[in-house]
């Protein structure tokens, strides 16, 4: 028994945090992580509460889980001891109403980021808070386009970089990354000459030059982090009935971004003169996600396709590899991430789906239940645990 508690400590203490969207990296990777042998025929529901509406990804820190919800009328962070369920602290303030086609889902979709002892988080209408990480004391809150939303209402994630909260705010026509001092909320910066989409960005570096790359209302861009300045643009206005929401994916200099209705493309970011331009590399015109973002591993890019088709790209060539020809019964919803020597896909269906890294075909390895409402948020893996987020509720699963 007491080597059984020892084995449970060492896993949960050297398990990796998920400190924000997309992971510590923002890359959909799971570190530290060491698949089984044989993986079992279910996975044991440790605990499971209720949290309030939403899509957003908790973050996981240590033992805290931080979650970001809707409750009634109120948009509420919670922090949550990741042990067992239980509450720790809560802050909440009055939300703007859900209206349209996106009343279907009137809980917040972004991601807490969580660094230097505070949790930053982005409501559905714009507002942008900062709340200590231990006690959960507002440090500062901002809404800087009040009541200027893109149409399906708020999804980015912020991110926090070199002291700074960073989050494209307000609507089409009418929005600015800014960044804000993270002690402080004192504005650092914005760049104001495109509103947000629904993606959220990923950090560069190129000739000693950190740069944020996101996507926007019409464009792949790359904004200074030290001063907001834009350094290169690309367009990539969305078609009909298409969106802007895939996070782009960094790979030392090359950045991957994708789109429904044009494919995936790869450039790499090159210094040149006083700027920087950005050179293509490839281009699929065939294979690209509507709502989630592809994970890159071993020169591979794992995704789901707007028509729900699991596929996989060579990211050296751009060339397909395979398409599975099943589709997942997820409507084009679906978080993927690398995990030790498997990927796992959690599609809004609510099952988890491990499978081969593989450029040969899709190889399943196991499926498992893990909710009974629909699931929209990333599996978070820490160790031997995986903790799930599904329309109202968070479940912590422990994989034995």
């Amino acid at each position: 028994m007491v080597v059984c508690v020892l084995l449970v400590s060492a896993s949960v203490v050297f398990a990796q945090d998920w400190p924000q969207w997309r992971g510590p990296n923002r890359d959909g990777k799971v570190s530290r992580f060491t698949a089984p042998l044989k993986w079992p025929k279910e996975l044991t529901q440790e605990w499971k509460t209720t949290v309030g509406l939403g899509n957003a990804t908790p973050a996981l820190v240590g033992e805290k889980l931080y979650v970001f919800t809707r409750q009634g009328d109120e948009e509420v962070t919670l922090c949550l001891n990741a042990s067992n369920g239980k509450e720790l602290w809560k802050d909440k303030y009055a939300a703007q109403a859900v209206t349209g086609a996106a009343r279907r889902h009137p809980g917040p979709r972004s991601s807490p980021a969580v660094a230097d002892g505070k949790v930053v988080v982005l409501g559905v209408g714009g507002v942008l808070s900062c709340l200590d990480a231990a006690t959960g004391k507002l440090v500062w809150r901002k809404d800087p386009f009040p009541k200027v939303v893109p149409r399906f209402f708020t999804a980015m994630s912020p991110i926090i970089v070199d002291g700074m909260a960073i989050a494209h705010l307000g609507g089409q026509g009418n929005g600015a990354i800014i960044a804000y001092d993270l002690a402080t909320g004192n504005e650092k910066w914005r760049w104001g000459e495109e509103g947000p989409d629904y993606g959220s960005p990923a950090l560069l570096t190129a000739a000693g030059t950190r740069q944020i790359v996101t996507p926007t209302e019409k464009s792949i861009v790359g904004i200074g982090v030290a001063d907001g300045k834009l350094l290169w643009q690309l367009p990539f206005a969305p078609p009909r009935r298409a969106y802007n929401a895939a996070t782009p994916i960094v790979d030392g200099q090359t950045v991957i971004y994708t789109g429904a209705g044009r494919g995936a493309k790869a450039v790499k970011i090159e210094k040149q003169g006083d700027g920087f331009a950005a050179k293509e590399l490839w281009s699929n015109p065939d294979l690209a996600p509507q709502f989630n973002t592809p994970v890159l591993r071993d020169g591979l890019l794992f995704g789901l396709t707007d028509r729900s088709n699991l596929y996989c790209i060579n990211a050296q060539t751009g060339q397909t590899a395979w398409t599975d020809a099943s589709p997942r019964g997820s409507r084009g919803f679906a978080a993927i991430v690398s995990a030790g020597s498997c990927l796992v896909v959690l599609a809004n269906d609510s099952e988890l789906i491990v499978y081969k890294p593989s450029d040969k075909e899709y190889s399943e390895i196991a499926r498992y239940k893990v909710a009974d409402t629909p699931t929209y948020a990333h599996p978070i893996i820490s160790g031997n645990r995986v903790f799930v987020k599904d329309q109202e509720s968070v479940a912590m699963w422990m994989l034995k």
